[in-house]
This record gives structure tokens, C-alpha cells and sequence, in this order.
């Protein structure tokens, strides 16, 4: 084997295997899972009775415009953060999906944000209601993480 053929060979291989780190490094719409470690954090905020009014501020200002002001995203196609899907999440998987993003899906990462307010965000998502008019008991501390994506855009 001659020098180009060689070196064609280790590009492509090396081609190949940044393909395949991207691919696993990328979130999916259909499955947007946190780590274990990460949904099992527990949520410091939750026993702050502040933490549901500044996190509806916050998500006034950052979160509305995709998943509308009831959290259903219906006009918008964003993750209906009133479903049993979202809300049956722990507080940590939330936590994770609010900071890391999905923008696969059209969710952004708000890690930019202090994470007190991003726990005070989740603090509030617990206070959503979904169509039936119940909300989501407790602050979801032990809840099975659940594979609930975006739809098409939105946070």
C-alpha cells in the first residue's frame, strides 16, 4: 500500500469516527433522555415557597414565547409541559433538559442562566395543570425519568 492510498484510508477512518461521536453526542426529538446522574439531583428550590413565583417570571421572559403561557405549546408545537409525559420527569431530568437544550428539536440551552433560577423554573413547571385540571404532586423528586421531547420548535 502506497502513501496517498494510506492516507485516504486514515482520513476516511478518522472521518468516520467523528461522524459517529456527533451522531451519539446529538439529542434526538424522539428520545431526549437525561443521565441518571443528572435526574437524580435533587431539586435544592423545592421546598422554597418563593421559587414558583420568580420561576413563572423567568419563564415568562424566556420559555412563553415557544410553550405558550399554560405550558401546553399547542400553538407552537413546543413540549406540552402540562402532560403526564413532562411532569412524570424528576425535577433533576427537567433541571438537565432546561440547561442542556435540545437542539435537535429546536430547544436551546439555558445554561446561561444562574441555576437557581433554572431550579426555580422547574419549581414552577410543577405548578402547570394539565387538561384534565390536575397538576403535578410534590416537586417530582424519585420520578421515573420519561423520553418527552420537542415536537418541532421551542424550549
Amino acid at each position: 500500500m502506497g502513501y496517498r492510498p494510506l492516507s485516504i484510508a486514515v482520513l476516511a477512518f478518522a472521518s468516520l469516527v467523528c461522524l459517529a461521536i456527533a451522531q451519539t453526542a446529538k439529542p434526538t426529538a424522539d428520545k431526549w433522555e437525561a443521565p441518571a446522574d443528572a435526574a437524580a439531583k435533587p431539586n435544592p428550590e423545592a421546598k422554597n415557597p418563593d421559587a414558583p413565583a420568580v420561576g413563572r417570571k423567568l419563564y415568562m421572559r424566556t420559555c412563553v414565547g415557544c410553550h405558550e403561557e399554560d405550558g401546553s405549546g399547542k400553538d407552537t408545537g413546543a413540549a406540552n409541559l402540562r402532560s403526564p409525559e413532562v411532569q412524570a420527569q424528576s425535577d433533576g431530568a427537567l433541571f438537565w433538559k432546561v440547561s442542556n437544550g435540545n437542539t435537535a428539536a429546536g430547544m436551546p440551552s439555558f445554561a446561561s442562566l444562574p441555576e437557581t433560577d433554572r431550579w426555580d423554573v422547574v419549581t414552577f413547571l410543577r405548578t402547570l395543570k394539565d387538561a384534565s385540571g390536575t397538576g403535578a404532586e410534590g416537586s417530582g423528586e424519585g420520578k421515573k425519568d420519561s423520553p418527552q421531547g420537542h415536537k418541532s420548535k421551542g424550549h
